[in-house]
């Protein structure tokens, strides 16, 4: 199936279905002997994991990850790195009742229309779980990235109609939404409890900051900084938009108050989130991603069956009722895989001068 592969130097594959055998990412383009652990991946996946709070499903899936190449006496070699986790909990069983029919919001339509065929074990390739192996490629990315001083930090924003006040990135990893504001955290969290209770469930909006990158980076025309970070956010499936900067608010001002003025200390404001011309400025870039609500509610609702008969479903099962805590360090990961990647072409692009 194609489309599996992201980036150009630095270049992942994702594999693996929900409901099979495992999943996992080969990842190329690692230069050699830089020192990489299990532990090391595992402390990001453990991040991503499902089971970590009221809000998020209760599969017991451990993630744990096996580097089975790539990685030598604790050090990369600059082959493949072949990453894996084999799934502990899957239960195929729950799809039963309703793999003959199209669950509203997912993928199941567009994915037999397209293939002709459907994984309808948890949506098979489609599943949010293939994501495990994206954060995984994204750890050994981030090793790379923190060498040279760039940080990557992202967070829930906005969640159940409740926005967050203040930035507080101590309090992100102390609260079950990864909230930047631990008193919108409690109050998000309430709200959301409640609606799971009512069998719906709700989105939100992750914000991200990257700091340390010099500026110079990305490749226009087409292969922009920002069109790549869009790109790899857009790639994971919960994600709807994107936008940078002031982003749409960009729509009402005028381009005396946009544009980002400049001295000779450098940037008066960031507007642009960082990148301008597709290009970074060496300001912090930020950017926001909306989080549609998930899909798997076990209210009833319409649908039809494969054979196009009407019908009413309910999808059961282990769900979150919010995925923003979850998909912070997927965001987290595509953004290192980017960065990395264009760093790397930045490189070669200069090594003949």
């Amino acid at each position: 199936m194609a489309g599996n592969s992201f980036g150009q130097t630095f270049r992942v594959t994702t594999f693996g279905e929900s409901h099979g055998g495992a999943v996992g990412v080969v990842v190329d383009g690692m230069a050699p002997s830089v020192p990489i652990s299990e532990a090391l991946v595992q402390k990001q996946l453990d991040r991503r994991k499902p089971g970590q709070s009221s809000i998020t499903t209760p599969r017991k899936e451990p993630d744990r990850v096996h580097i089975l190449s790539g990685v030598f006496d604790g050090k990369t070699t600059g082959t493949p790195m072949l990453m894996i986790l084999y799934n502990a909990d899957a239960d195929p069983s729950a799809y039963d009742e309703i793999k003959d029919s199209f669950r509203p919001g997912h993928a199941d339509f567009t994915y037999l229309k397209k293939y002709g065929i459907r994984d309808w074990r948890g949506s098979g390739r489609a599943s949010g779980r293939e994501t495990a192996g994206r954060v995984a490629a994204g750890a050994v990315a981030r090793a790379v990235l923190e060498a040279q001083g760039i940080s990557i930090l992202a967070y829930t924003l906005r969640s159940a109609g409740i926005s967050c006040e203040t930035y507080q990135p101590d309090q992100i990893e102390r609260n079950p939404l990864r909230a930047c504001d631990p008193d919108a955290a409690r109050r998000m969290l309430a709200r959301i409890e409640e609606i799971g209770a009512g069998n719906d469930s709700v989105g939100g909006v992750v914000e991200c900051r990257v700091n340390g990158i010099f500026p110079g980076l990305g490749e226009p025309v087409f292969d922009k900084l920002d069109a790549e970070l869009a790109r790899g956010m857009l790639s994971i499936g919960a994600i709807k938009g994107i936008e940078f900067g002031k982003g749409f608010a960009a729509a009402d001002m005028l381009g005396s108050e946009h544009n980002d003025e400049m001295s000779d200390e450098g940037f008066l404001s960031n507007n642009a989130g960082g990148i301008i011309g597709g290009i970074s400025t060496g300001e912090e870039i930020l950017f926001r991603v909306p989080v549609k609500p998930t899909s798997s509610i076990a209210r009833p609702q319409q649908t039809i069956r494969t054979s196009g008969e009407p019908h009413q479903i309910r999808t059961e099962g282990r769900h979150d009722t919010c995925i923003c805590p979850r998909i912070v360090p997927v965001v987290e990961a595509m953004t290192a895989l980017v960065l990395l990647d264009h760093i790397k072409r930045h490189e070669a692009m200069h090594s003949g001068r």
